[in-house]
């Protein structure tokens, strides 16, 4: 059974509530980054420590050095959501220009084609030419596309198909990202726009929420909808930068008139 999730501002806060986030989220860095960071420094001299030692074929030490590069790891896996979490709460300054989406989707697609081949997933582009330009951000609506894409190769851990496709609908421009992986259940697709929510294994849960944010600051929207076992289709919907009218009889009526 297919399900839908076309929720649109659903968990946003109003903008007093927002700054308030990002000034609690820099009070929470700061004291959160320097213990991680004194971490990472011991961490490093005590490897550079056992190694400089030369005995790291006792059993004992090649123990200690496998959980130092364990600790080392989950440090900086810690640093990395730390930063992502920043980002989301303090927003961004969306400073936009008349841009081809489909360009930009393209780049993005060239970008991530070597790890998806490596991860045996196939992609399919289909990317409509001449279309009206949207008034995005560039920066912010690529990072937006490329938490899609990467949420759908995550999704298909076997490899699978990746279609990318562009169209107009109406006054607004369509992104449609589907892949044909494990899908999501009901449960999982009420939550998956929730912040540091995760149902794939190392996900921040930040990815999702940071995409549906950048798409609602630029007046668009993101929708998704999955299946189990068969895949899931994210919708991201931008308005375009002019909007073109259909012409009318009378403007039909006024240009034969000249």
């Amino acid at each position: 059974m297919e399900v839908k999730n076309e929720t649109e501002g659903e968990g946003t806060l109003p903008g007093d509530d927002a700054q308030m986030l990002a000034r609690l989220a820099g009070g929470l860095a700061h004291e959160i980054k320097n213990p991680l960071s004194t971490m990472a420094i011991n961490l490093a001299l005590l490897q550079e420590e056992w190694e400089r030692a030369g005995v790291d074929d006792q059993p004992h030490v090649r123990r200690s050095l496998k959980r130092v590069r364990t600790l080392q790891s989950e440090v900086s896996r810690l640093e990395n959501i730390l930063e992502e979490f920043l980002a989301f709460a303090r927003g961004g300054r969306v400073n936009r220009a008349p841009e081809d989406i489909s360009r930009i989707v393209r780049e993005i697609l060239d970008f991530v084609e070597p790890e998806n081949q490596r991860s045996d997933i196939r992609q399919h582009a289909d990317l409509l030419t001449g279309m009206p330009l949207v008034l995005v951000d560039e920066t912010q609506i690529k990072q937006a596309i490329l938490n899609l894409l990467v949420n759908a190769r995550q999704a298909m851990p076997e490899g699978g198909e990746l279609l990318v496709r562009t169209d107009r609908l109406g006054n607004d421009v369509r992104l449609t990202v589907t892949d044909t992986g494990v899908g999501m259940t009901p449960a999982e697709l009420e939550r998956c726009f929730e912040v540091f929510w995760s149902n794939k294994k190392g996900g921040t849960g930040l990815g999702l929420a940071s995409a549906r944010r950048i798409v609602e600051e630029h007046g668009g929207s993101l929708q998704v909808v999955s299946e189990v076992g068969r895949g899931t289709s994210f919708a991201l919907m931008l308005p375009l930068a002019v909007e073109i009218l259909p012409r009318t009889p009378d403007d039909e009526e006024d240009k034969d008139s000249e």
